[in-house]
């Protein structure tokens, strides 16, 4: 992984324990690809992939796309780009209902 890429996930760490909507979530780094979702609770019928909720694409420097995971499981673009500091707050404000904790 290039370093500026681990940056940027460590940045999204920090940016998620920022709120309680999104504190607690895990964070997983895939090619260009950084995946925000929730735990898998404990003994769940789960198919082994984790719980992804969104994703950020690296798009060009400080520039991430924004996807969100469809109950199909295949990924849909958002009308968002941006800093992770900007789409994380999108993420907290309009898109609240898909990173809640499954309660």
């Amino acid at each position: 992984m290039k370093p500026a890429f681990e940056t940027a996930e460590r940045d999204l760490r920090a940016l998620a324990d920022e709120s309680p909507i999104t504190r607690g979530m895990t964070i997983r780094a895939q090619r260009s690809h950084l995946y925000l979702g929730r735990p898998l609770p404990p003994g769940s019928f789960s198919d082994e992939e984790p719980d992804d909720r969104v994703r950020f694409t690296h798009l060009k420097g400080a520039t991430f796309g924004l996807s969100v995971r469809r109950h199909t499981g295949k990924w849909e673009k958002a009308p968002y780009s941006g800093t992770l500091r900007e789409l994380v707050d999108v993420v907290r404000t309009a898109m609240q209902h898909l990173v809640a904790a499954d309660l």
